[in-house]
Parts: structure tokens; C-alpha cells; sequence
């Protein structure tokens, strides 16, 4: 039986994991969970399947958390803060971590979870864009496994012969096709993008997804993002990846190979597959999603980007390009500027603007710490929050 830690419980990532660790009671046992503010939800989560620890972000949720435990006579330990997430990543009784959290927030537990020589369960993109480097590192350095949980990354791995050896010319590939659904304004009018609200960017048309990582989609930021994973995670450049757009989410990507070949993996759009291919490679599991019918499948289709309509893919390849501590930036600003966009602060064809803006203002220096690397997330952080006002009052 395999100790899970669940970073990011409450989300959808975490939710579906626990409907995949939960159909195989014999092969995982539940030993922490995290949340960032859903506390009553955790605790419902903690009754359920009592966890050995929870954490919840801040200490005041820690305590609503802990009093709703007691008066429920559980023994779950909770903890709180960075230094809660970090500890539950690190436990000894834990074998596999789920990175779960959205955002920066999950750099420093996915870390952590690395520098203990776990199974790491990736959903947390934030980790690779912002510090693919020393990630990769210290994955290495501590014998850690990597297994990619984005649907997309999860296929790329699919369709990489057993014997990967982190060199795609040697293996005979020669691109890694990277599918993506184009979101709710694929087809929408370039003058009317400007006036959508942000209930319209996060009504994906296939994925059911947490708001920020819609709103990623609605941009293509999300792709764009997945970029830079995928130079880290199959140690290759932006060169060797080409972005199709498929809306049926059907296909998940794709690998082409030296001698005309072309594998994919193919599944409904259901994050349990992955979840499950994660947790039980290199064997199989069920996962509970709903078997796949050719026969249902009216058509496949398939385009290129369309780069005007998304220029946040444009900004995540020329910041992989420019190296260094771009990747943080752009990671910033645009956490930033969505947050803004869901507040209703910003339009939607701000966010973009704000990205650009953000990178053009603060230079990129080597990624050689973590320390240098959160500096300049905060940098970021600071001036896209600068740019941001300006925006609104020019807008007035």
C-alpha cells in the first residue's frame, strides 16, 4: 500500500484524485491533504478519509479547521502555512505526492516533496515554469520521480518509447505535438473578445476546471505554460513542439517519430485518466472514466494557432527562449492580471497587455536560487499590480 499526500485536496485535481485512490482501498491509503481556503470542505474531506494530517494555508482557516475536527472527535493533526505543506510533502509514511496547487504556492511543498525522493504526482505547472531547473535538479539529485499529470504531458509520456533517455533525437522523435482545445473564443470575433466576462471565459466547452486555470485556457496561457513544461519535463526546446489546436479534446498529443509515425493517446476528457496512470505506472488501474466510443465521435478536427487571437501563447514561447527568470515574470504577471480579469477590474484582452508590459519593464537575470527566483515573482507581482491601475484609469 503507497502513502498519498494530496496538495490542493478541495480543487478539482485533488477531488479526482481522491475518486481514483478511493475505487483502490487496498493499493492507497490517505495520509495528508492540503487546502488553501475550502476549510468546511476539507474537514468534510478529513471525516471521509481520515487523513493523518491536513493543512490548511493560513492560520486562521488552520483553526476554524482544527475546531470543526474537535467537535467531530478526529484525530487529524493540522497544520498550517508553507512549512505545514512542506512537512506533509516530506513525511516518511508518505510514497506518492500530488501537487495540486494552483499557482506559485505549490513551488516551494513540490520542492520539498522532490528533495525527499517521492513519487510526484505533477498537476502544479508553476513548479517547472518559474524553477524548471533546479525542479529537474533535485528530482535528480534525490531520486525522485516525475510523473506529468496535465492531460497533455501525461500522453507526451504515453507515447515516449520505455527507454526514454531525455534525448529526442536519439529516441527518433522528431516533434512532440501539443494539443489543445482552443478554449470558449476559438471562433469568437477578435472585436467582441474585448467585452467577454470572466463567467463566459471560464465556460470551457470540455474540461471542468478550477477559474483560473480556465481562464489560462480562454488565453492559451495554459498552453502556452505547458510549453515550458515540456522543455523541462523531455529536456528539449520550443523548436521540437508544435502546438495544434483540436477542439474535441479527444486526442491529448501527440508524438512524431524520424520514420514517419505518429503516436497518440486518445481518452475522454476526464483528468481521472491521467490521475490513474500517475498513480499505478507503470501499471493500470481503473479510473472510473467512461470507456472511449469511436463510433459516438462525429469528427477530429484540427488548426493551427491563430497567435493574434492568442498572443499569451507568443509571450510563454519568448520568455522559454530568453531563459532565466522569464518564465517567473510571466507567471506573475499573468496571475496577477487573470485575478484582476476576475474581479472585474480588467478586460480580457488586458491580460495579455499586462504580461507584455511586466516582461518589457523588469529585465530577466540567470535562475541560479530559489531565493533569485522569487524575488523576481514578486517583482513581477508589484508591476503588473502598477500597471494594472494605470490600465483602469486610463480605461475611466
Amino acid at each position: 500500500m503507497k502513502g498519498l499526500c494530496i496538495l490542493g485536496s478541495t480543487g478539482s485535481i485533488g477531488v479526482n484524485t481522491l475518486d481514483v485512490a478511493a475505487r483502490h482501498p487496498e493499493k492507497y491509503k490517505i495520509i495528508a491533504l492540503s487546502a488553501n481556503s475550502q476549510v468546511e470542505r476539507l474537514a468534510e474531506q478529513c471525516e471521509q478519509y481520515q487523513p493523518e494530517f491536513a493543512v490548511m494555508a493560513n492560520e486562521n482557516a488552520a483553526e476554524q479547521l482544527t475546531l470543526i475536527l474537535k467537535n467531530k472527535n478526529s484525530a487529524v493533526k493540522v497544520l498550517s502555512g508553507i512549512d505545514g505543506l512542506e512537512t506533509i510533502a516530506s513525511l516518511k509514511q508518505v510514497d506518492y505526492v500530488m501537487a495540486a496547487i494552483v499557482g506559485a504556492a505549490g513551488l516551494k511543498p513540490s520542492l520539498a516533496a522532490a528533495r525527499s525522493g517521492k513519487r510526484i504526482l505533477l498537476a502544479n505547472k508553476e513548479a517547472l515554469v518559474m524553477s524548471g531547473q533546479l525542479f529537474m535538479d533535485e528530482v535528480k539529485k534525490n531520486n525522485a520521480e516525475l510523473l506529468p499529470i496535465d492531460s497533455e504531458h501525461n500522453a507526451i509520456f504515453q507515447c515516449m518509447p520505455e527507454d526514454y533517455n531525455n534525448d529526442l533525437s536519439k529516441s527518433g522523435i522528431t516533434k512532440i505535438l501539443l494539443t489543445g482545445s482552443g478554449g470558449p473564443f476559438r471562433t469568437k470575433a477578435l472585436n467582441e473578445l474585448e467585452n467577454v466576462t470572466p463567467d463566459q471565459a471560464c465556460a470551457h466547452p470540455n474540461w471542468s476546471m478550477g477559474r483560473k486555470i480556465s481562464v489560462d485556457s480562454a488565453t492559451m496561457m495554459n498552453k502556452g505554460l505547458e510549453i515550458i513544461e515540456a522543455c523541462w519535463l523531455f529536456n528539449t526546446t520550443p523548436d521540437n513542439i508544435q502546438v495544434v489546436v483540436h477542439p474535441q479534446s479527444i486526442i491529448h498529443s501527440m508524438v512524431q517519430y524520424s520514420d514517419g509515425s505518429v503516436l497518440a493517446q486518445l481518452g475522454q476528457p476526464d483528468m481521472r485518466t491521467p490521475i490513474a496512470h500517475a498513480l499505478s505506472w507503470p501499471e493500470r488501474i481503473e479510473s472510473g472514466v467512461e470507456k472511449l466510443d469511436f463510433f459516438s465521435l462525429s469528427k477530429l478536427e484540427f488548426e493551427q494557432p491563430d497567435y493574434e487571437r492568442f498572443p499569451c501563447l507568443r509571450l510563454a514561447e519568448e520568455s522559454i527562449r530568453k531563459g532565466g527568470t522569464a518564465p517567473a515574470i510571466l507567471n506573475a504577471a499573468n496571475e496577477v492580471a487573470v485575478a484582476s480579469f476576475l474581479d472585474n477590474e480588467l478586460k480580457f484582452t488586458d491580460i495579455p497587455y499586462i504580461i507584455e508590459q511586466t516582461l518589457l519593464n523588469l529585465p530577466s537575470r540567470p535562475a541560479n536560487s530559489l531565493d533569485e527566483i522569487l524575488e523576481d515573482d514578486l517583482a513581477a507581482r508589484k508591476e503588473a499590480e502598477h500597471l494594472i491601475i494605470l490600465r483602469v484609469k486610463q480605461a475611466k
